[in-house]
């Protein structure tokens, strides 16, 4: 079989929305595209690929089926008719002046667009094709024969309109003109018959096509009115159409240029030797190969060498969620940085995020990340597995692993972790630590405490509240602060309080690395980490009293404790919330810490006396010491009950030294700067007042 046989049998000629159209047009006699109405789109024209416009493509399938001319009306140009030919004809309809042309390649708009309550008449003389209304007997398949039509064959046309949306004001309030109208192609669209062709005889409605951004962007009743009116949802490009295109442009460059490898840098391709068809967009024009060479594909696309066939693939997976016109823009971007193919998945995450300038890439960060295992066993004390865990995580997140194992893992978080166990572990200083050791600091840690988003409706904050609901214009706390630094940590903290709704949205994060906010703009989340934590698995609830007890008891071997709460975290997200995805899209990324031990709560204790010491150095310019007795009664009280962990250490220590020792120095009065106050003893009244005694040192007068 020939190259272009095969293509034929192999590659789709039209898009599916575009098939389900030409197939529907015996029946129906009004469509609604909605959703990706204003891409480009993929036709095989005289055996090769062509990009064009919706009009270009419609065009393109109704010219195929003997129609004379496509109408296209938008409220702004009003009227525009193709072929240019068509003008005389199409103006009988409409009237002289009321039709847009192109002159020398510049659109020459009508005298004015019609208003909206003139509309209805004219789109009704297009739909029937003829310059005087038709007349239908009940229950007839073709127009009553009168005087006025004897000497008339209707024109077959189709009418596209543009910018559907915005023909009313709000489709929920409607004025009379708006509503007259809506009305009026409701009736027309059960009014008009299918026209016979009069040289093949095939009866087809003339199409009234609306573009809509969405099914509900016109009146319900209008769109689900009549069986004569089929909505098709236009969705964004599949896998195979981002190939064909990611071919088309990076072979009509190699073509341009000459190019048979990867090196050189992509250019603007050269005009097609061939004009396309009216309405179809110029465009590059894919080479050739000779029909029966080996250098054909089985698509009867043109053969590449392997750098530039890796490359095509590595566009076509990279542009996973964009248009084929963003592809194009993708294209550009490139082209602007002299980049060659090979780094056209760059140019697409340029594109998507606005910034070239990638942490992720640059050699330090692995060195960050190999440095930052001590910093974060540092601050991180006595959760050895849940430290390796996480140092892990983010080396494959370095080298771009993550999803490695999947076939198209798209565009998914760099690294996802989930922190279970007791309070008071670590979970949250180690999520700080993070994005201490990636991006600098832990203000590039983004945490949100989900205790906050345990209504119904919460996750409205997250990513915005969708039309006419209060807040809309602000935004979505959590996309909003993506889209304005992309690289960094996402913490969401006690996420077993989280409403429903709310763990709908990880998931999407989760799968496909993205959210569209109630604003329509898509954020992406592929060079976050993100972090969940909960105390899921360490307690549960008595169902007799609906009391909490402990499952798990301090002392525990850390793997029968991993293994218990591993397994009740997944028996909350399978039974209780009843969402088993979410928890098989986290996988093994299920981090258990440890209890605190004895040793660990002294060395906690040490860090956090420490700390106390620290502030008051820099803030107070004293000097803090504990005498050895002091410092044995702090520490066997505060870590006396490990329950709490480290969090029940430091409430310890605020209680029973930060708030004696601020009630001593102010009734000590005036201390210098420079002084050294030595905590000699800690004593407790019968009332519970914890008392310190100080020894004040005071420097030398200068």
């Amino acid at each position: 079989m020939s190259a272009a046989g095969r293509e034929q049998s192999t590659r789709r000629r039209l898009p599916p929305f575009a098939e389900e159209l030409d197939g529907t047009l015996a029946v129906h006699s009004q469509f609604v595209l909605h959703g990706n109405v204003r891409d480009d789109y993929l036709v095989v024209h005289r055996g090769e690929d062509r990009t064009t416009d919706m009009a270009g493509l419609l065009w393109h399938l109704l010219r195929a089926r003997g129609y004379d001319a496509l109408v296209r009306y938008d409220a702004v140009d009003g009227f525009t008719v193709h072929p240019g030919s068509a003008l005389p004809d199409v103006e009988k309809l409409l009237g002289r002046g009321r039709v847009g042309r192109l002159h020398h390649g510049r659109l020459v708009r009508a005298d004015r667009a019609p208003r909206i309550d003139e509309l209805g008449p004219l789109l009704r003389a297009l739909a029937t094709g003829v310059e005087t209304p038709q007349r239908f007997r009940p229950g007839a398949d073709r127009p009553e024969v009168t005087p006025e039509t004897t000497e008339q064959h209707p024109q077959r046309l189709a009418v596209l309109i543009d910018y559907a949306a915005r023909l009313a004001t709000d489709v929920n309030r409607l004025s009379d003109a708006e509503r007259d109208f809506f009305l009026s192609c409701l009736k027309l669209a059960d009014d008009v018959r299918p026209l016979p062709h009069h040289r093949s005889g095939r009866s087809l409605y003339n199409p009234v096509v609306w573009l809509a951004d969405g099914e509900r962007d016109l009146p319900t009743w209008l769109v689900a009115g009549s069986d004569r009116v089929r909505t098709i949802g236009v969705p964004l490009p599949d896998l195979e159409e981002r190939g064909r295109l990611a071919r088309l442009r990076i072979a009509a460059v190699a073509e341009a240029t000459g190019v048979e490898s990867a090196g050189p840098v992509l250019a603007p391709a050269r005009e097609p030797r061939e004009p396309l068809p009216p309405l179809l967009r110029k465009g590059a024009r894919a080479p050739s190969a000779p029909a029966d060479t080996p250098e054909a594909t089985p698509e009867g696309a043109p053969a590449l060498v392997p750098e530039l066939e890796r490359a095509v693939d590595g566009f076509a997976r990279a542009a996973d969620g964009l248009t084929l016109r963003a592809m194009r823009e993708c294209e550009r971007l490139a082209a602007d940085r002299s980049w060659p193919p090979t780094r056209m998945p760059d140019a697409v995450r340029v594109y998507r995020l606005g910034v070239e300038n990638n942490p992720w890439r640059r050699g330090h960060v692995r060195q960050r990340i190999r440095e930052g295992e001590a910093f974060i066993r540092s601050r991180v004390k006595g959760q050895e597995p849940a430290v390796v865990k996480a140092t892990d995580i983010l080396k494959r997140a370095a080298l771009g692993l993550s999803g490695a194992q999947a076939a198209n893992p798209g565009h998914r978080p760099r690294g996802v972790l989930f922190f279970a166990g007791p309070t008071g572990t670590g979970k949250t200083e180690l999520a700080k630590s993070v994005a201490t050791v990636l991006f600098g600091g832990p203000e590039s840690c983004l945490r949100f405490d989900m205790s906050e988003f345990s209504a119904p409706h919460s996750a409205d904050r997250l990513v915005g509240a969708p039309p006419g609901y209060v807040g809309y214009e602000a935004g979505g706390e959590l996309t909003s602060a993506v889209r304005t630094d992309p690289f960094r940590v996402i913490l969401f903290d006690e996420i077993e309080k989280a409403d429903k709704g709310v763990l709908d949205k990880f998931l999407q994060v989760l799968e496909d690395g993205r959210l569209t906010d109630g604003q329509g703009i898509t954020t992406h989340f592929s060079e976050c980490v993100i972090i969940f934590t909960s105390n899921l698995g360490v307690l549960a609830e008595d169902p007799a009293t609906g009391l909490k007890r402990r499952v798990v008891e301090p002392g525990t071997p850390y793997e029968e404790l991993a293994a218990t709460v591993h397994a009740n975290v997944e028996r909350h997200f399978t039974e209780v919330v009843g969402r088993p995805e979410l928890m098989n899209r986290l996988g093994g990324n299920v981090v258990v810490f440890d209890f605190i031990g004895p040793e660990v709560a002294r060395t906690i204790f040490d860090l956090q006396i420490a700390n106390i010491a620290a502030r008051l150095r820099d803030d107070q310019r004293l000097r803090l010491r504990l005498d050895a007795e002091a410092r044995e009664q702090l520490a066997k009280r505060c870590t006396a009950r490990l329950e709490n962990g480290g969090r029940g250490i430091g409430n310890e220590l605020e209680t029973t030294l930060v708030n004696p020792l601020a009630r001593a120095l102010f009734d000590a009065g005036d201390v210098p700067e420079q002084s050294v106050v030595t905590v000699a003893s800690v004593e407790e009244g019968p009332d519970g007042t914890v008392r310190l005694r100080l020894d004040i040192e005071r420097p030398p007068p200068s």
